[in-house]
């Protein structure tokens, strides 16, 4: 609970200056019947009394906690009390900007491991300080590619996630770049090596792995059709998956992006979060960002300092790789404190426990009358059921049951309507795995026949 130090007076002329008569009129967009609030509560009361019935009313909220299945792109995950308690602390707290490299050695460190940390779980070379975001690295990764080939035109994989290439289109608008769609096999659910012809001319082909449906692809043949064209392969990778799946350098990947939510930084309604990007070392003078390195002071000891950045701030503008202006220090702080508690070990337990209980869920979903998997291929911890009557009919009921079965597609296209996405993490227990299908059961119906085993 904060203290609000506005007096009346305060309030008037800041409305005055917004141009609106009351606190009321802000929030005429949400519908009335939301905005309704009776608090019942005598004016003045001591904050002692207060606090615990606003607590009450804030506890009035449903929230599905570990027994929400929702991911495309954003997943429930447990952070460690150890994460939160050291980005907390002053070295990092108050080394706002390392522009002053003296007097930043906290914050340039940590941008450094967070850099080296991505290097090695992409298996590239070179990491910039972090993007604002997954979506935003990848279409800077894609204009990476386009700088280091003289080419003006993107193929992306119609099986990376529809948001992300939207912000790939809106971004590629202003440089007028062209973005075309790469296929994907109807079957497996994976990308299909575009032809030669298919990709002349193309800068980059920009893949997800695993993919928007869940399905792991096969990077290799990916890579070898994109360089034959004279193109770079583009990744979006999943850390969350980094322990168990080879990283894209080791499949033939030039670039690799992606966001570091699912490690360290929960959900939080959707944000903030961190992009990362990842390259070739030949590329590092098209790396957008910035970039933290380490050297010796003149007293020989250990510092960092900034290295690289080719910003508008820093160079002419026809000169810069990018316009981004900082990165998001303080996710990618509490990602790479996640990744040193986890070490490659945990890491790589954290994957197959995501993998184990999503593959039973599958299995036991998949024996139930009203689902089908939507592709026959191997999945990580996410995947795509085609449900009878529509997913979100579907995905309705089961909230009212207490459980967020996963993410009715046909928000994204209406052709996608009948498709769910479900997402499994280690937060969602066995306990919340047998609560989905106590609920899908209720909602759809008895099981048929037993599921086929997941697809490993």
């Amino acid at each position: 609970m904060s203290y609000l130090p506005h007096t009346d007076a305060d309030r008037a002329a800041m409305l005055q200056v917004i141009g609106v008569d009351s606190v009321d009129d802000l929030f005429t967009t949400i519908p009335a019947d939301l905005r309704t609030c009776v608090l019942d509560m005598a004016p003045g009361i001591p904050e002692s009394e207060l606090a615990p019935k606003v607590t009450a009313l804030a506890n009035a909220n449903r929230t599905y906690g570990s027994r929400s299945f929702l991911g495309a792109g954003c997943y429930q995950i447990y952070v460690p009390a150890a994460v939160r308690a050291l980005t907390a602390r002053s070295e990092f707290a108050t080394s706002y900007t390392p522009y002053q490299a003296e007097v930043s050695q906290g914050t340039l460190q940590h941008i450094f491991e967070f850099q080296t940390a991505i290097c090695e779980l992409t298996a590239l070379e070179v990491a910039n300080a972090s993007m604002y975001d997954g979506p935003s690295a990848l279409a800077e990764g894609a204009f990476l590619a386009a700088r280091q080939t003289r080419r003006d035109r993107i193929v992306i994989s119609a099986a990376v996630h529809p948001e992300a290439a939207d912000v790939l289109r809106t971004y590629s608008s202003g440089p007028g770049l062209t973005v075309d769609d790469a296929a994907i096999d109807p079957v497996t659910g994976r990308t299909l090596p575009p032809a030669l012809e298919e990709l002349d001319g193309a800068a980059a082909l920009v893949v997800q792995q695993p993919n928007f449906f869940g399905v792991v692809e096969d990077l290799a043949p990916l890579a070898e059709a994109a360089h034959a064209a004279g193109a770079l392969l583009v990744v979006s990778q999943s850390l969350l998956a980094a322990g168990v799946l080879s990283p894209p350098g080791e499949e033939g990947a030039d670039v690799a992006v992606g966001d570091v939510q699912p490690i360290g930084n929960p959900p939080q309604f959707g944000g903030p979060s961190a992009g990362f990007l990842a390259c070739r070392d030949r590329f590092i003078r098209q790396l957008p960002g910035r970039l933290v390195g380490q050297t010796l002071d003149s007293d020989g000891r250990v510092c960092f300092t900034l290295t690289l950045q080719a910003r508008e701030q820093h160079i002419r503008r026809e000169k810069a790789t990018s316009n981004i202006c900082s990165n998001q220090a303080l996710a990618a702080l509490a990602a790479t404190i996640h990744l040193a508690l986890l070490g490659p070990v945990g890491l790589r337990e954290l994957g197959e426990v995501c993998v184990t209980r999503a593959h039973s869920l599958y299995d036991r979903l998949t024996g139930m009358a009203g689902f089908e998997p939507a592709f026959g291929g191997t999945f990580f911890h996410e995947f795509a059921l085609r449900v009878t009557g529509g997913a979100e009919p579907f995905a309705a009921r089961m909230r009212r049951l207490g459980v967020d079965p996963g993410v009715p597609l046909g928000r994204f296209r209406p052709e996608w309507s009948d498709l769910l996405l479900v997402a499994v993490t280690e937060a969602n227990s066995p306990t919340d795995l047998l609560a989905y299908l106590d609920a899908a059961h209720e909602v759809m119906g008895p099981r048929t026949t037993p599921g086929e085993g997941g697809r490993r």
